[in-house]
């Protein structure tokens, strides 16, 4: 990829002004300039030396009375997917960035480029060559803060000639590994398929960690390959601030670790006696995994680093606030090493859970997953990132909600609180019985029922935990009233915090039993003849539905329908049943309706007397 193209050149020029052109800007290439009509190519030695020719010479360097134009050269059967964007505004969110981008197509993968400009440069590739050619079309010369972005095709080396179906699943050649510069080889990649790095820092430090004129920043975020975002706006007043950086865990861990180093510096020059630990802020659906059973997973990173580590109390948690704060103390390596160990596990549960997320998210047809704001918004499928500043108090990002992922998008800034909206059409109140481990209930509940009120304004449910049964009762029945909307958001919440609570293994899945009651008159027809509704419905759903037989209807003339599995698989089966009683509720209101007149009849008037 160090091969050049120049453009808009004069008839006029010569090989000797464009020696003397790369010579003055000391820009070294490895052969001889080759003329044509028009235009020139030339090789440069390596990635660094090309970026610098762009930098300094497209659309900045006159020859013979025109504008030079420098970008990489790119044989046809090469421009496929990916892109170079240039002359990004250096202060711009990558949120922001991935929204522009996925406008025009799926994003595999952005790359920040490290360069010496003031602006930022990313690579990127797109799904398909039509989508990358659109993104193009649309992004080049479009303004953006005053800058005006920079779009070229740049070579990718695993276009063939049979297009992207030559390709497997995530835009590689099936034949070889991923290039050096795939997002599995240390590229930065997109929002959705990335755990950021989250720290808190004492806010007298951050003009420190910021510099003059953000210089400090600035070269931080070159060493580092990083976006760096400090949160300076939130929190007014407050003695920490939140700073996120977007890298590769090794990028990651050395702008942490040129942070710690610059505040040690700050603290002996400010004579700041007390101690300064690292801060890392994590979503709290990842903590029960990071501390493991007994505490193992935490002791041993302890053990490993001679570090002491602790983490904020469950009670910290607000509607607003998911983010629990894990404090690590010890010298700046021990810490720097603590770090990486601990976003290890935090990715390890991430990649987990959007796995599940990825093979399950469409089981569940007609429900928008990325409006209820139940998942980051920009994960694969669920649609660009949303922009909001979060309410006072929070940290920023993240959600109440029983998204596991961390995710950008919140919730309260996808729609407002459940209590304060009118759900669209009244849809009808469902009741569900959710069955969990008897232990469980106080991790549910919560301290002086904290949690669970705080799932019942999110969910816009009401929730109960009904009485045991008997002493040895080693499950509770928890009953959950809300529309479908609300049964969704309640029952994964529990779900996931029986997970985060280690109520199931690391490896192991959650899985509930769920009961609803249906009419005995309709239990026939989610049974199906010969049951074959219910089987349909078990191959469907992969949960186990069943009905049991020689029921005795309870006071309203209704029966249990058992449905368990694990989450998605019962919301599924949840809303197949209920779809069932939809339709009979349908036939039975036709049944009780007069028959309507025909058209040309007309309906008769009684007669004055």
């Amino acid at each position: 990829m160090n091969k050049l193209y120049i453009g808009n050149v004069s008839a006029e020029a010569t090989e000797e002004d464009f020696e003397s052109i790369f010579e003055q800007r000391k820009i070294p290439h490895s052969g001889p300039f080759l003329l044509k009509s028009g235009y020139a190519f030339v090789d440069c030695p390596d990635e660094k030396a090309a970026m610098k020719a762009i930098d300094l010479l497209s659309g900045r360097v006159e020859l013979h009375g025109q504008l030079l134009e420098v970008e990489h050269s790119v044989p046809k059967r090469q421009r496929s997917c990916k892109l170079q964007i240039r002359n990004i505004p250096p202060h711009m969110q990558w949120e922001v960035l991935d929204g522009m981008l996925a406008q025009y197509g799926a994003v595999e993968s952005c790359e920040q480029v490290n360069t010496d400009t003031e602006t930022a440069v990313v690579n990127v590739r797109y799904g398909t060559k039509d989508q990358a050619r659109l993104s193009m079309e649309k992004l080049n010369g479009s303004m953006m803060e005053n800058y005006a972005l920079k779009v070229s095709y740049i070579p990718d080396e695993t276009a063939s000639p049979e297009g992207p179906s030559g390709m497997n699943r995530r835009g590689f050649n099936a034949r070889g590994p991923p290039r050096s510069s795939s997002p599995g080889m240390g590229a930065r990649p997109k929002v959705q398929s990335d755990i950021p790095l989250r720290i808190l820092v004492p806010t007298q430090f951050v003009g420190a960690i910021i510099g003059k004129e953000g210089a400090t920043i600035r070269n931080i975020t070159k060493q580092t390959h990083s976006k760096i975002d400090i949160h300076r706006k939130e929190n007014a007043g407050a003695a920490e601030k939140p700073i996120t950086i977007h890298s590769t865990p090794e990028g990651c861990a050395n702008a942490c670790r040129t942070i710690m180093e610059i505040m040690q510096k700050e603290a002996i020059d400010t004579k700041f006696t007390e101690e300064i630990p690292l801060k890392v802020l994590a979503h709290n659906n990842f903590v029960g995994r990071l501390i493991g059973k007994e505490g193992r997973n935490l002791k041993k990173i302890e053990q490993d680093t001679g570090t002491k580590i602790t983490i904020s109390p469950l009670q910290d948690l607000t509607l607003y606030n998911p983010e629990r704060t894990i404090t690590l103390k010890g010298s700046v390596e021990a810490c720097s090493r603590a770090q990486e160990e601990v976003m290890k596990k935090i990715a390890e549960s991430y990649e987990s859970d959007m796995a599940a997320m990825n093979l399950q998210s469409n089981l569940i047809p007609g429900l928008n997953l990325n409006a209820l704001g139940l998942f980051p918004s920009g994960a694969p499928g669920m649609g660009p990132s949303m922009s909001s500043m979060p309410p006072p108090g929070a940290h920023g990002g993240g959600s109440f909600g029983c998204s596991p992922y961390g995710g950008e998008g919140p919730f309260w800034a996808s729609m407002p609180p459940a209590s304060s909206r009118p759900p669209p059409g009244h849809p009808e109140s469902e009741t569900v019985h959710l069955f969990i481990p008897a232990l469980a209930v106080g991790a549910i509940i919560g301290k002086q029922g904290q949690h669970i009120k705080q799932l019942s304004h999110f969910a816009g449910a009401s929730i109960k935990i009904a009485p045991a049964e008997g002493m040895d009762s080693k499950l509770r029945m928890v009953i959950i009233v809300g529309p479908p909307e609300a049964q969704f958001k309640a029952q994964c919440r529990i779900f996931s915090k029986l997970k985060e609570e280690n109520f199931f293994g690391p490896k192991e899945e959650v899985k509930l039993e769920a009961h609803i009651k249906v009419p005995s008159f309709a239990a026939g027809r989610v049974i199906g003849k010969g049951g074959k509704t219910v089987n349909d419905l078990q191959n469907m759903s992969c949960a186990d539905v069943v009905v049991p037989r020689d029921q005795t209807p309870d006071e309203n003339d209704q029966v249990i329908v058992k449905i368990s599995g694990h989450f998605f698989a019962c919301q599924l089966a949840q809303r197949k049943i209920q779809e069932i009683l939809a339709q009979v509720r349908r036939q039975q209101q036709q049944q009780q309706q007069p028959p309507k007149p025909s058209s040309g009849a007309q309906t008769p008037v009684p007669r004055r007397k």
